[in-house]
């Protein structure tokens, strides 16, 4: 329900992430201290046609393709910025 601990009105929130990435692992970290369920991609992990795909997905929202890449409803961060992200998270 609203207003309870770890409720999250945000139904989509996607990680671009690399699996070597020590933001990114601080990027996933804070999202599951936040309690919210999200989707991620560690792009490295895939291979030809899919991995490039992906890739121009990412730069669709960060036309510099780094890492990570979060995008929170309509808002996209890049970078570990935890202030902004808790930010678009309300918390």
């Amino acid at each position: 329900m609203p207003g309870e601990p770890g409720f999250s009105m945000h139904k989509n929130i996607k990680i671009y992430t690399l699996s070597t990435c020590i933001h990114c692992k601080k990027a996933k970290e804070l999202l599951n201290e936040c309690a919210v369920s999200y989707a991620f991609t560690d792009v490295d992990l895939l291979q030809g046609e899919e991995q490039a795909a992906v890739i121009d997905e990412v730069k669709k929202f960060n036309p510099e393709c780094s890492f990570p890449t979060i995008i929170i409803d309509d808002e996209i961060i890049v970078g570990f910025e935890e202030t902004q992200i808790r930010q678009a998270l309300g918390r």
